[in-house]
């Protein structure tokens, strides 16, 4: 068991009080008489410590957030170990910065009954992205961005504190034994049950945070930190029916809570320049800095002013869980997440079509290898073309040319089922649909109809882009549905060219 530490000296700071404690730390506000500052101290809990090779990764990883200098960022001045005995206290020594946090602020506005203006939220995140760019570059994840750890200064700038369990990039893979380090809510998918993150991971967290922001709520909820941690696997980003997410910030959350990193926005800096276009979109003018902290009276408390300070007047604070949950990091036993892994949904590498009982399995994912085989499908139909011209005399190219834009349709089709881009559904109407009337002009020979018949191309041009981009506002294109479709289209695409060369060789 820790022992309080208020009081006492520790190397060269004298500690004064606590400010938080949470899963990893305990956080005091302590003093440093010869340089006369007061800095906030985060001291490790001893029992993780002790486990394994915790203490290098800390040392190590305290080394690289001590190197970033960084308006956004909360500074690290100092990191040691302290042995007393058989005890040892190994420590960080960090900036003490005085305000409130965005938990804290959040929290104010809803006990207002009101929502935090958009102008302050891309304000607080266009801060965030920018010491957390500079972080990335410098080869540091946070890997636990969460409203608790983003701090609003009274200097009116957000920044974001405790790096304390930072990946550093390049190195070997480091994740807590039995534990999961972060906060369920706001992880990235393939940080929760793979262990791996990079700069993407963070830019998931903050896609999180702006969607709490919005809504007054993170998008997945559940009655165990497992079951959260699944839902972020495996669940639809629930967007509320209404106007409380913008269009222009609700393609942003989409983009930024994909499953896959590589469909989310590949750094800070994208992140920040689609917030800005999306403030550009909303004609919203962002402040240069953040007001100051709110105060706000309740029905339980109508006379009461009541304010959440870190820093100084951290002292003040009477709930303390909220304290609590600024360093507190979610424990989950390996074995859960072990479980929770065999658990969950992998994309889909066949689906089951049944008819009259029996279940026929179609592929959703096509090899390189289909592609090829469809491009040369087609100069060997056209080939096949040629001898049935010759052996039968019929000249079957005059009314089945239409043929080619079927073989052109299965191309495009493959390569859809290949790469599952659902744009490539755009081109492949496009062409099967004008394949279906040029093959009714050519069959029947009624060219003349083409005269009042020629606004069908509209309806065709149309309805390959509306029916797309209605799938992908529906959420329906996923990766899984569009190889399917790609893959669909390429039979029809073959059986069409069947039923087309037939009809031209039995038309003589």
């Amino acid at each position: 068991m820790q022992r309080q530490l208020e009081g006492q000296r520790l190397g060269k700071y004298q500690i004064l009080n606590p400010l938080g404690r949470g899963g990893m730390a305990r956080v005091y506000r302590a003093y440093h008489a010869q340089l006369d500052r007061y800095v906030a101290i985060k001291v490790l809990r001893s029992d993780l410590v002790d486990e394994g090779d915790f203490l290098e990764r800390f040392q190590r990883e305290a080394r690289a957030v001590a190197g970033l200098r960084h308006p956004n960022i909360v500074q690290v001045y100092d990191f040691d170990v302290e042995i007393t005995g058989d005890d040892a206290l190994t420590y960080m020594v960090m900036e003490l910065l005085e305000g409130d946090t965005l938990k804290s602020r959040l929290q104010a506005y809803q006990a207002r009954n009101e929502r935090m203006p958009l102008e302050e939220c891309l304000r607080v995140l266009l801060d965030v992205l920018g010491g957390l760019g500079y972080a990335h570059a410098e080869g540091v994840i946070h890997r636990d961005i969460k409203p608790a750890n983003i701090l609003l200064t009274r200097r009116g700038q957000a920044v974001l504190g405790d790096f304390g369990i930072a990946q550093i990039v390049g190195g070997t893979r480091h994740t807590a034994v039995d534990a999961l380090l972060g906060t369920v809510a706001y992880v990235a998918p393939e940080q929760a049950l793979e262990g791996r993150s990079d700069p993407r991971s963070d830019l998931y967290s903050i896609g999180v945070v702006l969607y709490e922001m919005l809504t007054q709520h993170p998008p997945f909820d559940a009655d165990t930190p497992l079951a959260v941690l699944l839902r972020h696997v495996n669940d639809p980003l629930p967007l509320p029916g209404d106007a409380t997410i913008p269009r222009p910030l609700e393609r942003v959350l989409l983009k930024t809570l994909s499953k896959r990193p590589e469909e989310r926005y590949q750094s800070a800096a994208e992140l920040a320049e689609a917030l800005r276009h999306a403030a550009r979109e909303l004609d919203l003018a962002l402040p240069e800095q953040l007001p100051p902290p709110l105060t706000f009276t309740t029905a339980e408390a109508p006379s009461e002013d009541v304010v959440v300070y870190s820093g100084a007047a951290r002292a003040q604070v009477t709930d303390t869980g909220f304290a609590d949950d600024d360093t507190n990091v979610t424990i989950i036993p390996s074995t859960a997440l072990e479980l929770a892994q065999a658990n969950v949904l992998a994309p889909r590498e066949t689906f089951g079509l049944s008819v009259r009982g029996k279940t026929t399995y179609l592929p959703v994912k096509g090899e390189t290898g289909s592609i090829i085989a469809a491009s040369v499908f087609a100069p060997a139909w056209n080939l096949l073309g040629i001898m049935a011209t010759g052996i039968t005399g019929r000249p079957l190219f005059i009314h089945g040319w239409p043929v080619e834009l079927f073989l052109a349709g299965m191309i495009l089709s493959a390569i859809m089922w290949v790469t599952q881009s659902i744009w490539l559904m755009i081109p492949t109407l496009l062409v099967l649909g004008n394949g279906v009337l040029f093959s009714y002009y050519t069959l029947t020979e009624n060219w003349e109809q083409w005269a009042f018949l020629w606004p069908l191309e509209l309806f065709i041009t149309g309805g390959a882009i509306g029916v797309t981009f209605m799938l992908v506002r529906l959420r329906g294109a996923s990766r899984e549905n569009t190889g399917l479709l790609g893959f669909s289209l390429g039979g029809l695409s073959l059986a069409a060219a069947l039923v087309i060369s037939t009809a031209a060789l039995a038309k003589w």
